[in-house]
C-alpha cells in the first residue's frame, strides 16, 4: 500500500505539477482517509466514502476531502486499472461568497500608522506594500531574492502553484519602502524577507504581521489587489495572468465584485435610486 501511496505522490508531482503545499494537503487528506476505512482503497465502495465524509460538518472541508479522495481515483484509474471507477458524489453545494478585501485608503491609513524607525517597522510597512502592489501569494513573496527585482521595478516571482513563472510590475511606492528596509536588513543572505534574527521570514510570521497591522491574512492582500485592477477596469484576462491563475474560471470571482461596485455606483447617482 505504501508503494501505491508513493506512486501517487510522484503522479501529483510530474504528472500534474502541482505545488509542495497542494501536494502535502492532497496527500494528508487520501492518508487519513485510508486510515478511516482502515481497508484496501482499491477495495473501496462508496458507502465507505460517505461514511468517511459524514464526520465532517463543514461544507468547505468536505468538498477539499472529497476533492482529494476524486484526484486519488482518477490516479487510480488511469494509472493503475482501468476497471477502478472514479467515485461519482457530487460537492456540496456552498453559497457564493465574495472574496474578503480591503480598500486603499485604508490599507494605507493603517501602513501609516506604523513605526518606520527601526528594522521591524520598515520591514512590516514594506512587506504589506508588497503584497498589496504585487497580489502575490505569502508563499511566492517569501521565497522572492533580491535578484528577483528588476532594476525597471519588476518581479520575477519563481516560486508560483506549479513551479510556474510569471512577472509583474511593483508600484513605486511600494519599491520605494523596500529599498528603505532594505538599507537595514542583512546582505549575507539572498531573501528579502527576514525575521529579527535576519533568517528567512515565515509564513506564520508574515500572517502574525498582517493580522498586527491590518488585522486580517496576508491573502486579503491578494484579494485586495485583484479587486483594485478588476474595479478599475482591467481586463480579467490580464488579472488572470498577474495573479497566476492557471484558469480564468478562478479569476471570475472578482467579476462579482465588480457587478457589486457598479450596482452600489447606480444606486448612490442614478436620479431614479
Amino acid at each position: 500500500m505504501s508503494d501505491l501511496i508513493k506512486e501517487y505522490e510522484r503522479y501529483l508531482t510530474i504528472n500534474k505539477s502541482l505545488s509542495k503545499n497542494t501536494i502535502s494537503a492532497y496527500m494528508n487528506d487520501i492518508k487519513d482517509f485510508i486510515s478511516f476505512i482502515d481497508k484496501n482503497p482499491l477495495d473501496v465502495e462508496s458507502m465507505d466514502i460517505l461514511s468517511y465524509l459524514a464526520t465532517f460538518s463543514n461544507k468547505r472541508t468536505l468538498n477539499r476531502k472529497l476533492s482529494s479522495i476524486n484526484s486519488f481515483y482518477d490516479f487510480c484509474h488511469r494509472e493503475i486499472d482501468e476497471n477502478i471507477d472514479t467515485p461519482s458524489i457530487p460537492m456540496a453545494k456552498i453559497p457564493d461568497t465574495l472574496p474578503k478585501y480591503m480598500n486603499y485608503d485604508t490599507i494605507m491609513q493603517r501602513v501609516n500608522m506604523i513605526d518606520r524607525d527601526d528594522f521591524i517597522g520598515r520591514r512590516d510597512k514594506a512587506l504589506i506594500l508588497f503584497l498589496y502592489a504585487t497580489g502575490c501569494r505569502i508563499s511566492e513573496a517569501l521565497m522572492c531574492k533580491r535578484e528577483d527585482i528588476s532594476e525597471e521595478g519588476w518581479l520575477r516571482i519563481r516560486y508560483s502553484k506549479g513551479e510556474k513563472q510569471r512577472v509583474v510590475p511593483i508600484a513605486q511606492v511600494a519599491i520605494e519602502a523596500l529599498y528603505r528596509y532594505l538599507e537595514l536588513s542583512d546582505i549575507s543572505t539572498p531573501y528579502i524577507w527576514l525575521n529579527y534574527k535576519k533568517e528567512r521570514l515565515s509564513r506564520i510570521s508574515a500572517f502574525k504581521i498582517c493580522k498586527k497591522r491590518l488585522g486580517v491574512s496576508p491573502h486579503v492582500l491578494r484579494h485586495s489587489y485583484a479587486t483594485a485592477l478588476v474595479t478599475g477596469g482591467a481586463d480579467i484576462r490580464v488579472v488572470q495572468e498577474l495573479l497566476g491563475h492557471s484558469s480564468a474560471l478562478t479569476t471570475q470571482m472578482y467579476t462579482h465584485i465588480e457587478n457589486a461596485h457598479l450596482a452600489d455606483t447606480v444606486m448612490k447617482y442614478h436620479p431614479m435610486r
